[in-house]
């Protein structure tokens, strides 16, 4: 009886995937061939999958397996030798199904002297994002990746794991429905990478469509809803992780610590249909994961300062939608994901009671010209005191005779 931690077994979203299909591949070949034409290497042969709504996809496989080409002919970089690709309904080489595409390559490709804010502009104005509606996105990828106190800096200046955060970013900025992530946790540290895998079920929560590539399988078990395995360019295995991952043969038990008896008489019961060297008990013990994470969380309620990238901030309101910010008219994941209702009738604007200046000017030279009203006219100022009166009389009582 094997007692193991909670925390490590991959625990199931939800929302199951919608059966809308997003991408069909269907005996998908890629040969590539030298200056003479003739075959120098069989990258992808004769592969099938399909790829729902909102689901999480997982391409796993050794060095040279064919899962970049694989990628990159469901972008449209590449072109099959064989076989057909759709994805939304179309080739991959539409341009507006292009446009409802995010990636984030192996290797991040930035101009390396524009700084974050500057990087995402640009790649929001490859979309036609209006100045206004950049400059939010901006703002909240930033602070979701955790760079908005870097992003003065140019992207040259960056270190690995500072640039797939904004690489990252960047294939967010045009909300798109579809996610191609090439090694999307390489080279963060283990707070960026549970960022990262949280990003990414929010994604599918929302009706997103990721497809993940990677080589540590730890992340891809905690994210994925499916996987296919390559090998020499085939596929050799696929399925959900829990078809994949099952041992039929075998039970696990988890319980608290029991007392010894009680230990004792289940194991008694066991032993009757069990061989005792099949049952084993341990200790459970927690992942380093989640350790290191419960380190530095201490580590940031002691007010510990770094310079390097700090955690970032929850997702982008845009791409949560209601997942953790008050409705909004303005969410763009809101109207692409909810049903489409009728929409009301706006308003009738009230009719303008002042006339056009035109019309104004019109009737001012039509009018005949009246003569202008006379101003009332001031009130007269007070009149001084007549003196001559009292100076007469005054003479005359002086040259009275005696």
């Amino acid at each position: 009886m094997t007692v193991p931690n909670p925390q490590s077994v991959p625990q199931a979203r939800d929302n199951p995937p919608s059966p809308e299909v997003i991408i069909a591949v269907r005996g998908l070949t890629k040969v590539f061939k030298d200056f003479w034409g003739r075959p120098k290497a069989r990258a992808v042969d004769n592969v099938d999958f399909e790829v729902r709504r909102g689901e999480i996809f997982g391409l796993l496989g050794p060095n040279g397996s064919g899962k970049s080409t694989t990628i990159k002919m469901l972008l449209g970089l590449l072109h099959p030798t064989k076989g057909h690709i759709e994805v939304f309904g179309r080739s991959p080489r539409h341009v507006a199904t292009k446009s409802r595409i995010g990636y984030l390559p192996e290797e991040s490709y930035l101009y390396r002297y524009l700084d974050s804010r500057e990087t995402l502009d640009f790649f929001g104005n490859l979309f036609s994002l209006s100045g206004a509606e950049r400059e939010k996105r901006s703002e909240q990828l930033l602070d979701m990746v955790g760079l908005s106190q870097t992003r003065t800096r140019t992207v040259g200046e960056f270190s690995k794991g500072m640039q797939r955060r904004i690489g990252l970013a960047q294939a967010l900025i045009n909300d798109p429905d579809l996610v191609i992530l090439d090694e999307p946790t390489a080279g963060l540290d283990p707070i960026g990478c549970r960022e990262v895998k949280d990003l990414i079920i929010a994604l599918a929560r929302r009706g997103k469509t990721v497809i993940l590539s990677s080589h540590l399988l730890s992340d891809v078990e905690d994210v994925c809803d499916r996987v296919v395995i390559y090998y020499g360019g085939k596929i050799q295995a696929q399925g959900t992780l829990k078809e994949l991952l099952a041992k039929p043969d075998a039970v696990r038990i988890t319980s608290p610590v029991l007392p010894r008896e009680t230990m004792e008489r289940v194991l008694e019961i066991i032993r009757h249909d069990a061989a005792a060297d099949k049952i084993y008990i341990d200790t459970p013990t927690q992942n380093l994961e989640s350790y290191f994470l419960e380190v530095v969380a201490k580590a940031k309620q002691s007010d510990a300062q770094t310079s390097g990238a700090t955690s970032g901030s929850k997702v982008a309101a845009y791409l949560q939608g209601d997942a953790g910010a008050a409705p909004s008219s303005e969410k763009v994941l809101e109207r692409l994901t909810l049903p489409t209702a009728a929409k009301p009738e706006p308003a009738k604007p009230v009719p303008e009671t002042t006339p056009p200046a035109d019309q104004i000017k019109l009737e001012g030279l039509t009018k005949p010209v009246e003569s202008p009203q006379p101003a009332a006219p001031a009130p007269e100022p007070a009149k001084p005191a007549d003196l001559g009166k009292a100076n007469e009389k005054l003479k005359n009582l002086l040259n009275k005779p005696k």
